[in-house]
């Protein structure tokens, strides 16, 4: 019988780092190749070499990777670096769009299909189903980078996106590195306010839109909102709107500024080669969410970028062209996550990449599991938070489909609680699917923590040992390295060839933000924001977000710990846990619960779930306070608004955060009334 943990307990150290010894006692190795889909690193042995040669020769190694995409220009030197600048592959030019499309058409695979597309609304036909080979999307991409030069829009120039979830948008992303301009995708549950900073912020003259967007059925009024954003800008003027046509919705319209999509691409030919861009050239703009005042521009390049998604999709997704393979990742392109493994990190492998426009339980909560069916996918990538989701909806659901299509299943965006990861390789997986839970970041590029599915034994809720040329430790405010199990910050001492180069028009907050925390050897490294630890195993466990380390009493207490604790009970299918105050301790533990169906919410379970957390970490971890609720706040991509229960906690009765983001304003109200006795 496996135990669940051993060894619990947090402490906090002389040094206020954080301690912690709580071990998941299950390992899982990875399957055997069948013969037909090899590995491309299938065992551990294996995976160690090749990771010491990335840190050992960086230059080589990456050379190699470069070496396997299209470069108009060879590049002069793969690395220069003087902390916190990199340069990579500078000299060199090269083109995403080119990389993830011409090529392949160049190459003979232009009838291949490049990008599957699904509707939410679900006619009397079925969903609605577009596919797009690559010799289609190279006319396309053709086309809207015409019209965008139409428009004034020259290389360089910040091109705001703001679309739903179709086709057009991975259009109008490859059309802007087609000709080398830089685009801003904002993501399509932000408020006209945050258009407006973002718009204002890069400098951007053009946006392209659609008039509305599918959610749950419903209509977001995505013209709309832009045309309230173009009212609040005084300092930047938008001289062109284009819109692509979706949804049907009635929209204002502006004859001196708002253009038709399809209009405007029939006045324009097919005619528009790739730009060769310099590797250190700005590839894209993408603002992180849920940050206060001015928004963050992070700043990724083309060539270093390039690589890395390409080679980081390939290693962690095991993408294999001309296998029948079907990569779905479930994120909006609005997020990192699409950027990279929707487009990309999938396209240069010519693996078809799914894209669904809508929400994962409309018209029921089976939809993932019939597009999964349907479609044949076999990665699949979606968050934690969904799994859970999934898991209060119940096992029903996923059981009425065919999932043996699947070979590798991922998670991203946060932690996932060992039993999420274990409902998830159960149900899903069938327990024969390795599971890479990847850590990562807007900042990051792509992964930076993984496990590889053919290579790395896994265990549920750690994102395992670093990819290739990830140099990550876990260190004291000093930069002294940590021992086994004891906790700290989360530092990469290395550049890597996906790593951000700036925040947009702010050099200081870019260095204050991630440079200036640790020193290690008197070199400033990279500092994620996470808490974490390093098992006896070597193996990386992500505690949480440095901002989301509870100091109760002096004990330093990871919310990600207590919140798996609360989860690994059968009555909680979600947990979040924040600091609250507290007039004794300073801090005390505030827990919100969404309990499984049919659970009664009443005190006793209150008790019984102090006294689990008790025997699971430890007495220090028991929360003072719980809330039961039917759904916690959250953004349209998933995440958990903590800030806001951070205000709830605390007994705020005005949200003054940013709730641009949030799907559901009544979850709040709710919570703001719910009874915590």
């Amino acid at each position: 019988m496996l135990r669940r943990y051993s060894d619990r307990g947090l402490t906090m150290t002389s040094d206020n780092s954080i301690e912690s010894t709580m071990h998941e006692s299950r390992t899982f190795d990875p399957p055997e190749s069948d013969g037909n889909e090899p590995w491309h690193c299938s065992s551990l042995e294996q995976y160690r070499a090749l990771y010491r040669r990335s840190i050992d020769d960086p230059a080589g190694f990456w050379a190699e990777a470069a070496g396997e995409l299209h470069w108009f220009k060879p590049w002069d030197k793969v690395l220069s670096y003087s902390p916190p600048d990199a340069r990579w592959f500078a000299g060199g030019t090269t083109n995403l769009c080119y990389n993830c499309v011409d090529r392949h058409v160049e190459q003979g695979f232009g009838d291949q299909i490049g990008i599957i597309w699904e509707g939410e609304p679900i006619g009397s036909d079925g969903p609605e189903v577009r596919t797009l080979s690559y010799a289609e999307l190279q006319q396309h991409t053709a086309r809207f980078a015409n019209v965008l030069r139409k428009h004034g829009v020259k290389k360089g120039d910040v091109v705001t996106l703001y679309m739903g979830m179709v086709p057009e948008l991975a259009i109008a992303v490859l059309a802007c590195a087609r000709i080398g301009a830089v685009h801003s995708v904002i993501f399509g549950g932000f408020s006209s306010r945050a258009i407006a900073d973002r718009v204002h912020d890069a400098s951007s003259r053009i946006i392209v839109t659609c008039d509305g967007a599918w959610r749950r059925g419903k209509v977001v009024p995505l013209k709309d909102n832009v045309d309230e954003a173009i009212k609040m800008l005084d300092e930047v003027r938008v001289d062109s709107v284009i819109v692509c046509k979706r949804c049907e919705n009635t929209v204002q319209w502006d004859a001196t500024r708002d253009h038709w999509w399809n209009e405007q691409m029939e006045s324009v030919d097919t005619d528009c080669p790739c730009e060769p861009i310099e590797a250190e050239d700005m590839s894209f703009l993408l603002y992180t969410s849920g940050s206060t005042g001015k928004p963050k521009g992070i700043i990724h390049t083309t060539g270093g970028y390039m690589v890395y998604t390409a080679t980081t999709a390939k290693y962690v997704f095991n993408l294999i062209p001309d296998q029948n393979q079907v990569f779905w990742c479930t994120a909006d392109i609005g997020w990192i996550t699409g950027h990279s493994y929707i487009l990309y990190g999938i396209m240069p492998n010519r693996v078809p990449t799914l894209m669904y426009e809508g929400a994962p339980n409309h018209p029921g909560p089976d939809r993932f599991w019939d597009i999964v069916e349907r479609h044949k996918v076999t990665q699949f990538y979606t968050a934690p938070t969904a799994i859970r989701a999934f898991m209060k909806w119940g096992d029903e659901h996923p059981k009425k489909h065919d999932l043996s299509s699947l070979r590798v299943l991922g998670t991203v965006g946060e932690p996932i609680n060992p039993e999420a990861w274990m409902w998830y390789h159960t149900n899903i997986g069938k327990e024969q699917c390795p599971i890479v839970d990847t850590y990562w970041q807007t900042e990051t590029g792509g992964h930076m923590i993984t496990p590889l599915p053919g290579a790395t034994p896994t265990k549920p809720g750690s994102c395992t040992l670093p990819f290739f040329g990830i140099d990550a430790a876990i260190v004291d405010i000093n930069g002294i390295e940590a021992g086994p199990n004891e906790g700290g910050l989360l530092v990469i001492r290395k550049p890597w060839p996906g790593m951000l180069r700036g925040i947009f028009g702010d050099r200081e907050r870019f260095i204050e933000t991630y440079w200036s925390t640790v020193k290690v050897d008197g070199e400033p490294v990279y500092t994620a924001g996470d808490g974490a630890r390093r098992d006896e195993d070597g193996y990386f466990w992500i505690m949480g977000r440095i901002d989301d380390v509870i100091n109760v009493s002096g004990h330093r207490l990871g919310t990600m710990e207590v919140e798996s604790a609360l989860v690994s009970h059968s009555a909680v299918v979600e947990a979040a846990v924040v600091g609250m105050p507290h007039e004794i301790k300073g801090t005390g533990i505030a827990a919100f619960c969404t309990l499984a169906s049919g659970v009664g919410a009443d005190n006793a379970l209150r008790s019984q779930l102090c006294e689990h957390v008790a025997s699971e970490i430890g007495a220090i971890a028991k929360p003072d306070v719980i809330r039961f609720t039917d759904a916690l706040p959250k953004t349209r991509s998933g995440k958990i608004m903590r800030r806001l229960l951070r205000s709830i906690a605390a007994g705020e009765t005005e949200v003054k955060q940013d709730t641009s983001t949030l799907e559901d304003f009544s979850v709040v109200a709710k919570l703001q009334g719910a009874d915590e006795s």
